[in-house]
């Protein structure tokens, strides 16, 4: 542990501490209407989405494996932790949370982090545009005032509450939202320094306290007023009945967290050319989501936009998210009270602009005009997060993903069958050089080239069998281009071998390359085929093979002539005497 900080604080000094404290100040600002935002549009109150900014960004940023993240709450989180304050209630939502983080821990622990990176883009694109579209049709409530609408769970459930409930649209909140939403988007070009949402927030706000007390609805209204202190800290009941009950929600969190926190990690690292840690940053956000419901916070990860924002804004090590978590906590116990006066209509457009920025729009488009099989994945993966659930969306999203890719690798096996040319020399027999024009039933020679895995296995086997000679006694594999072979290529390898064997034939292997001759001697295979029948060059493996079938079967080619299946010498050439008298002298 002692090794972790001096690493990450090494070097420190007065000016970088004023780098990270102006950097920890900006990111708290921005961190306070966010957090208080996706708290709502998670189904809980706004103070706890302060409570987590606070206590995890603190924690993320001490513990974690990036020097520059920012944890807290985020949009990825909204659907998932939605659903299960809908379905199981807020107290079983900081038991998932709590379960999700020893899943992180024990992730980083086993160095699941590795791994993450495999998750196909497509499929992080197309569920983080799902989600995107949650949060998008989550704030229109808010920002239309509609009263009466009981938030369900599924996409189709709130959009049908939304149209029968059009007729009670607040035009009051429709012109303070649109006010709030024209501040956000003006504020960077005319105060690039100032964070829009929390200009946006303030302004509609006094405007609304000014003019319309009463008109519209407030976090107050809806929610009381915001405690200026933090909860005390309350461990969670567990019992096995509850623990089994929120395995699979708490697994969801803990995956999407972890997903999501290396991203950020990763865009932090092409933007300070650093390198994180991904197994201490899982374990990082494990304390961190352990910790935070422990004082009533909801799930927290790695934040994109916040920790890009921390990085512009000078940081220079994980101080800055310390600094931030202290802010948004000083903020909290000094502005709390304000902060019930806020119009939901108000918050609404900060969401709004969250989604339509995490909606990966260009990359959604860039994929889909590709018009392949990752095109397929990334739709699939879109449309069941909107019309089913993240869980089934990433589940199907992968399986597709897999499927997909096993298939393409599987077009890439060739197996073709190859004929020794009667014109061989040295130099072309040492250099693989084939031809077909010419045939020898005794010898039958493939060329192998591409992975022989699950995918390709069968069609590896079914090519050689359907059209291996009837009257062959040898059979030459030429491997050298066979990047690797899993457990099901090595069993068809195996049955062709085993066919072959009984049939009183022998079987030679070209070219298997370092790698895969471990693979082939532990199952056994390599025994099987027997170690002197291996082979470095094509030269070599024929001379072998044409010595041990029968030559006399050999006179029988009709498209091979005697001296042109045997007149080759032990090193793989042939000799310059061509007639069958000589060669037959040298096969003796």
């Amino acid at each position: 542990m002692n090794h972790l900080f001096t690493e990450r604080f090494s070097n420190y000094s007065l000016l970088k501490l004023q780098k990270d404290m102006l950097s920890g100040v900006i990111v708290g600002v921005i961190a306070i209407p966010l957090a208080m935002a996706f708290a709502i549009a998670s189904g809980v109150k706004p103070e706890y989405g302060i409570y987590t900014a606070c206590i995890a960004g603190i924690l993320i940023s001490l513990f974690g494996g990036s020097k520059f993240q920012i944890g807290g709450p985020t949009g990825a989180f909204v659907p998932i932790l939605f659903g299960i304050v809908i379905t199981y209630g807020y107290t079983d939502l900081l038991l998932a949370g709590f379960l999700a983080g020893i899943m992180l821990v024990l992730m980083g622990v086993f160095k699941i982090g590795t791994f993450i990176k495999f998750i196909p883009r497509p499929v992080t694109i197309g569920f983080t545009a799902g989600i995107a579209v949650l949060i998008f049709s989550g704030q229109l409530e808010n920002f239309f005032g509609l009263t009466g609408i009981e938030k369900q769970e599924k996409f189709i459930d709130n959009m049908h509450e939304i149209v029968l409930h059009m007729n009670t649209v607040n035009g009051f909140s429709i012109v303070i939202a649109l006010t709030s939403l024209t501040i956000i988007l003006l504020t960077p070009k005319f105060l690039p320094k100032v964070p829009g949402s929390l200009l946006g927030l303030v302004l509609t706000t006094v405007l609304a306290s000014l003019f319309l007390p009463g008109h519209i609805e407030t976090i107050g209204s809806r929610f009381g007023p915001i405690p200026s202190e933090l909860p005390h800290f309350q461990f969670p009941e567990i019992t096995w009945e509850r623990v089994q009950r929120l395995l699979v929600p708490a697994f969801v969190i803990a995956s999407l967290g972890g997903i999501e926190s290396l991203l950020s990690a990763v865009v932090a690292d092409g933007m300070t050319n650093t390198k994180h840690n991904s197994n201490r940053e899982l374990v990082g956000q494990g304390i961190a989501n352990i910790i935070t419901p422990l004082f009533g916070g909801i799930p927290a990860t790695g934040a994109i936009a916040r920790t890009a924002t921390n990085i512009k804004s000078g940081a220079t090590s994980p101080i800055s998210g310390i600094i931030h978590g202290l802010f948004v906590l000083l903020t909290l116990v000094l502005l709390a009270p304000y902060a019930s006066a806020i119009p939901l209509a108000s918050m609404a457009p900060v969401l709004l602009i969250v989604a339509w920025n995490m909606s990966e729009r260009q990359q959604v488009a860039s994929v889909l005009k590709m018009k392949n099989e990752d095109s397929l994945v990334l739709a699939v993966t879109f449309l069941l997060t909107v019309f089913t659930s993240i869980t089934l969306a990433v589940i199907v999203g992968l399986i597709l993903a897999v499927f997909l890719f096993a298939k393409r690798m599987s077009n890439l096996l060739v197996v073709s069958k190859v004929l020794p040319d009667h014109t061989l020399t040295s130099e072309t027999v040492q250099s693989n050089v084939v031809n077909a024009a010419h045939d020898c039933p005794q010898l039958s020679m493939y060329t192998i080239e591409g992975p022989l895995f699950f995918g390709a296995a069968q069609v590896f086997e079914q090519r050689i069998m359907d059209t291996l000679h009837y009257q062959s006694n040898a059979l030459l594999l030429r491997m050298g281009n066979v990047p690797f072979i899993d457990a099901t290529g090595e069993a068809n390898l195996r049955s062709i071998v085993i066919h072959f064997q009984k049939q009183g034939g022998i079987i030679l292997v070209l070219g298997i390359s370092d790698p895969l001759l471990p693979m082939l001697q532990n199952s056994g295979l390599y025994d099987m085929i027997g170690p002197a029948h291996f082979f470095d060059h094509t030269g070599e493996a024929i001379t072998y093979g044409l010595q041990l079938i029968d030559h006399q079967k050999c006179l029988g080619c009709t498209h091979f002539a005697f001296h042109e299946c045997t007149n080759l010498t032990e090193d793989g050439g042939l000799p310059k005497a061509t007639d069958e008298t000589k060669t037959a002298q040298l096969l003796k």
